[in-house]
């Protein structure tokens, strides 16, 4: 960020606007941004228009606004929050670049960016498809390796309504945000990198076989066929043959995917097992979540205190976990309901 003393730039300024960096303003369009640029004038200490959509730039203004750029006193306001969250899903990388964004900002790109690619990968899960959404997966370990505090920011962005998209980034978002309450002390000394990469992929893909089941099923709201039962129970198999297909078998992943539906008296499948790793207990417990407070056609989603509160009570879930769950909703996000 440009220093204040050689501009004087006003404190307040970013409250407003943002500060773009030479990374942002190439990844626009050359010749017409897709959002209004500003100019801060250091004579009259006033931000000033110098670019609005729909125009287009000469390549003198072109080389012109390089420049200011590299000098601090190009902006963008606040008010395109939703434009230029847009803009940056596409190329999530650069949330890591710009210092001027703020952490809710920044959770609003991720969540627009990651439904967006599951969507996408769920339509079409094949190799090419999923290498594009691991690299944006990987800007957000990344993102939280550096602070798994920011993980909070996301649970808030948590989406109300349920899709096969939407509950993917639902339990990816929380399952983070859970890993971190639980290694909260040691996160940076006791967690390897690898290790957080594989167990966010697990937490983001442990559905990935239900992209095998036909929507309308997935989507019913009357009650299941004992076929439809059959294709949605056989998913967590078929989610494990998926993995070799996409070089995903590691043992976090492996065990998000077909553990997630296990529980700890046996009473869960495929395996009905009791033995389950550390992955698939915190896998359970957020998509199991997730799927109760979110709305579907056929029932509301329950308040996020009140599923808590059922999952605490529930010995078929680890209660380290659903311990934890309550803290982070209650004492970190200070949720009322």
């Amino acid at each position: 960020m440009i220093s204040k003393q050689k501009h004087d730039i006003p404190d307040g300024l970013n409250e407003e606007y943002y500060q773009i960096s030479t990374d942002i303003l190439g990844s626009f369009n050359k010749y017409r941004p897709p959002l209004n640029i500003f100019l801060f004038k250091e004579d009259v200490a006033r931000i000033m228009p110098y670019y609005k959509v729909g125009g287009r730039l000469t390549n003198e203004q072109v080389e012109e606004l390089l420049a200011m750029t590299n000098e601090g006193i190009i902006f963008v306001s606040r008010e395109d929050h939703p434009v230029y969250v847009k803009h940056i899903s596409y190329q999530l990388d650069l949330v890591l670049v710009d210092k001027n964004l703020k952490e809710k900002e920044i959770a609003d790109i991720f969540t627009q960016a990651l439904t967006r690619r599951l969507k996408d990968f769920f339509d079409q899960p094949v190799p090419m498809v999923f290498e594009k959404l691991w690299v944006d997966l990987m800007v957000l370990t990344e993102y939280l390796y550096e602070d798994i505090r920011r993980a909070r920011a996301l649970v808030r962005r948590m989406h109300k309504e349920h899709s096969l998209e939407n509950h993917s980034v639902n339990s990816g978002f929380l399952g983070l945000a859970l890993f971190g309450k639980i290694k909260e002390k040691t996160f940076r000394e006791g967690v390897r990198r690898k290790t957080f990469d594989r167990l966010a992929a697990g937490l983001f893909l442990h559905d990935l076989g239900m992209a095998k089941v036909p929507s309308f099923i997935r989507s019913k709201d009357k009650p299941l066929t004992g076929d439809e039962r059959t294709k949605i129970n056989g998913h967590t198999k078929v989610g494990y043959e998926m993995l070799g297909k996409l070089n995903l078998k590691y043992p976090e992943v492996e065990q998000c995917v077909m553990e997630h539906h296990e529980r700890l008296n046996g009473s869960g499948y495929p395996m009905k097992t009791t033995a389950m790793e550390f992955p698939g207990r915190l896998c359970a417990v957020a998509d199991s979540f997730c799927a109760m407070v979110t709305d579907r056609p056929h029932s509301p989603g329950l308040p996020f205190l009140k599923a808590a509160a059922d999952l605490a009570g529930d010995a078929r879930y680890d209660k380290d976990i659903t311990k934890a769950l309550q803290l982070l909703l209650m004492v970190d996000l200070k949720m009322k309901s």
